[in-house]
């Protein structure tokens, strides 16, 4: 079956029917096998052996490393001793590539960054208020204020 993977799209089998057989201990082993862009996992049961679906697809589920197809092995499927297949382990071929994943954490530090310091002005400001030490200004003066500026900027737009 390893060869023919190689050959041709594999026959798939999809996450439930993979969890059923683990829960009736009926894989009887398992094969990471190396494919261009990550790793795909064949299990044995039976006289079968499928590919692992991704969800929502009839083609086989890639893990980008080996680390985590062996530990889908491992722990999910119940097989602690499998076989590594690197024959055909082209890591770079088609991997998906994220230009903009460093521009987006660059904008989410600063967002962060820019939460903390408006939260500590905030805090800052209360604990003020709180002290007696802020200058109340009433209100009727502070609109007083505004509509003078208001009425001084419309006679410049005017001129």
């Amino acid at each position: 079956m390893v060869e023919k993977m190689r050959a041709a799209q594999p026959e798939v089998i999809d996450g439930k029917a993979v969890q059923s057989l683990v829960e009736a201990h009926a894989i009887r082993g398992a094969v990471v096998l190396g494919q261009p862009g990550g790793w795909a996992v064949l299990v044995r049961y039976g006289a079968l052996e499928r590919a692992v679906a991704a969800q929502r697809a009839r083609t086989p589920r890639l893990w980008r490393n080996l680390a985590t197809a062996a530990a889908f092995v491992r722990d999910e499927l119940g097989v602690a001793r499998f076989e590594v297949d690197t024959q055909a382990h082209a890591p770079d071929a088609g991997a998906r590539r994220r230009p903009d994943q460093a521009a987006r954490m660059k904008h989410k530090h600063e967002a962060a960054e820019h939460d903390a310091w408006f939260r500590a002005e905030v805090e800052k400001s209360l604990a003020r208020a709180d002290s007696g030490e802020a200058e109340w200004i009433p209100h009727g003066t502070v609109m007083a204020k505004l509509d003078a500026r208001i009425t001084r900027l419309d006679k410049k737009t005017d001129a």
